[in-house]
Parts: structure tokens; sequence; C-alpha cells
């Protein structure tokens, strides 16, 4: 069993967690409350510099971070079900849609990135909540632009199974609709979502399911 340090409303972790039960392999998930800053204790430290989650291990060895890094690896050590597809090129397409969410939007979002709005900038609680729902915005605007007439697009954002870049749009999605941004000013990202949603794995996986969050108590 895999044991990973991970938060309820971490999109990253949510990435994880629906791979984990997309292919079926069975995990723990230690909460690290993230807006508690219980991240920079240094217990959590050892585990893991970035002071980030998810940290996943594996084995006795050292955890591995980075959701797209542990996304990469449950592919190639747990191929089946795949999240990627066999033909290079179209692995290209879909790890840069993941990529849009993961790494040119996601990041900032995070709550270090809100804590230095805050305490360092002196933004206030509405500007803060625009710049969020700002960035949330541009990546749903960018991924419907990329989505939305390309002939590779299916029931899912490559074709007619889930990808990464679907675990990566989903987590985008689910983050944006916290902050009252309205999915359906795009509406391929609006089917495709409601696509993966349809999917136990995924729908079980979803942020408000877990323990700590709000809907739990």
């Amino acid at each position: 069993m895999f044991k990973m340090y991970g938060f309820w409303r971490s999109a990253a972790a949510f990435r994880v967690r629906c791979a984990l039960n997309l292919k079926s392999l069975a995990y723990e998930e230690i909460m690290i409350d993230l807006d508690a800053g219980e991240q920079n204790a240094p217990a959590y430290q050892a585990i893991n510099p970035s002071m980030s989650v998810p940290a996943l291990f594996v084995d006795d060895g050292a955890p591995l971070t980075q959701s797209i890094a542990i996304l990469e690896y449950l592919e190639e050590r747990h191929p089946t079900p795949a999240l990627l597809p066999e033909d290079p090129r179209e692995r290209a397409r879909v790890r840069a849609i993941a990529l849009l969410f993961a790494a040119d939007h996601h990041p900032l979002i995070v709550p270090r990135i809100r804590r230095y709005l805050t305490e360092k900038l002196g933004v206030d609680t509405e500007r803060r909540t625009d710049w969020i729902v700002h960035w949330f915005r541009e990546g749903l605007v960018q991924a419907e632009a990329r989505l939305k007439d390309d002939p590779a697009t299916g029931r899912f954002c490559h074709g007619d199974r889930p990808t990464i870049a679907d675990l990566c749009l989903i987590s985008q999605v689910m983050g944006a609709k916290g902050f009252q941004v309205k999915i359906e000013e795009w509406p391929t990202i609006d089917r495709i979502a409601r696509a993966i949603l349809e999917l136990d794995a995924v729908a079980s996986a979803v942020p408000l399911r877990q323990p700590g969050a709000p809907a739990s108590h």
C-alpha cells in the first residue's frame, strides 16, 4: 500500500488521488493542513523540503514529490489502465494540456502565493480573490481554445479515455468552482469535466469528499 501526504483541498493531491483510484492502487492519505501551516513544521520539511503536497511513499526510500512526476511514475510502473497514449506525438499533446493547468496557472494560486500577496504585499481579501479568479479563468480560456476545435479532443481531453490531461483539467475546474467561476462559459471544458466526474474513481477523489473537508463534518 502506498502512503501519501496530501490535503483535501490540494489540486495536486487530487490529481494523484484520481490516478491511484483509476489504477486500482491501494493507498493511505495523511492530511497535512496547508491552511494551518502544517507543511512548515520541521517534521514535514524533513519529508518534503518544498513544504508542499503531495508526497508519495512507494517504498522505504525517499518520497516522490510533484504531482506530474508522480503521475508519470505511476504510469511507468503501473501502465494499466493507461493514462498516456502510445503515440509519442499524442503523448506530447496530453502532456502539454496537463502542464497548461499544472505548470502555467495552478502555481499562481497556491496557498504560499496567497499568503505572500496578503502578508508581504498588503493585498486585501477582495483583490486577492480577484487575482485567484483571474488566473483560474486564464487557464480555462486557454484550455477551451486548445480543445474545442481540435479533432484529437473526444469525450475527454484526448480521445475517449481519460489521461493525465483530464486529471489536471478536473483539478483546476473544481478549484475554480470553489471561487464561483461559472464553468459553463467554456462548453468544451464543461462537457469534459462532466464526463470525468462520471467516473467513480474520480468522483470519490473530489476534494469535498475527503477527510477534513467541510462536507465531511
